[in-house]
C-alpha cells in the first residue's frame, strides 16, 4: 500500500494511522525517504509524554537507525522522564531541520518530521552498548575518542538507554520558492 497524502506513513512508507489533514497540503512531506534523511541529519528529537492526563515535554539528542527503524537516546537512571514512559510508553515527537527565520517574509524556513512512537527501555548490557556505540558514531566528530567509555559494564549497567519504535511518520516543509 502506498503513502496517502492524508495519512502518515510507517518507516517502510506505507499509509497508517488516521490523522488531521494538513490546512496547506503542498507543504506535506509524504516521500518516506526524505522524512528519513531528516531523520538522519539532524541531532536533537522532542518527544510529548502523558500520564493521567497530564502532558510531559522533553527535547533529547538522539542517533537515528535507519535499518532498525528506531530512535535511541540515554538519560539519568531516575526522574519525570522515566516516570512518565514507564506508565504510558506512547509517545509523538518531533525533529526539526531549522533553516532560520526568513527576512523581510514574517515566516521561518522549515522542515520538520513528526512521529508516532513506542518507547522501549533497553533491559540487557550488550543492547545498551550497541545502541550507545550508534549513538557515538552518529554524534561526535571523533567517535574513537568515545568508545572506550563503553567498555565499563558496571556504567552500562546503571545506564538508561531508550529506543523509540517508529509507529508512524509524518512531515512537513516551509522552504522558500527556489530561485528567489
Amino acid at each position: 500500500m502506498g503513502s496517502n497524502p492524508t495519512r502518515p506513513v510507517n518507516i517502510t512508507g506505507e499509509s497508517c494511522v488516521s490523522t488531521y489533514h494538513l490546512r496547506r497540503p503542498e507543504k506535506e512531506i509524504s516521500d518516506p525517504s526524505e522524512l528519513r534523511r531528516i531523520l538522519s541529519t539532524q541531532r536533537y528529537l522532542t518527544i510529548a509524554m502523558c500520564r493521567d492526563g497530564e502532558p510531559y515535554l522533553v527535547t533529547l539528542n538522539f542517533a537515528y537507525d535507519p535499518d532498525a527503524g528506531c530512535l535511541y537516546f540515554h538519560c539519568a537512571p531516575e526522574g519525570r522522564k522515566l516516570d512518565f514512559l514507564r506508565e504510558n510508553p506512547v509517545v509523538w515527537g518531533q525533529v526539526i531541520e531549522d533553516s532560520g527565520y526568513l527576512q523581510g517574509e514574517c515566516d521561518h524556513a522549515f522542515r520538520s518530521v513528526h512521529f508516532r512512537g513506542l518507547v522501549e527501555l533497553l533491559p540487557t548490557v550488550e543492547e545498551k552498548r550497541r545502541a550507545l556505540e550508534f549513538m557515538i558514531r552518529r554524534l561526535e566528530d571523533e567517535p574513537e575518542r568515545r568508545l572506550g567509555r563503553l567498555q565499563n559494564a558496571a556504567k552500562l549497567e546503571r545506564t538508561v538507554v531508550g529506543r523509540i519504535r517508529i509507529e508512524a511518520l509524518t512531515g512537513k516543509a516551509n522552504l522558500p520558492a527556489k530561485g528567489v
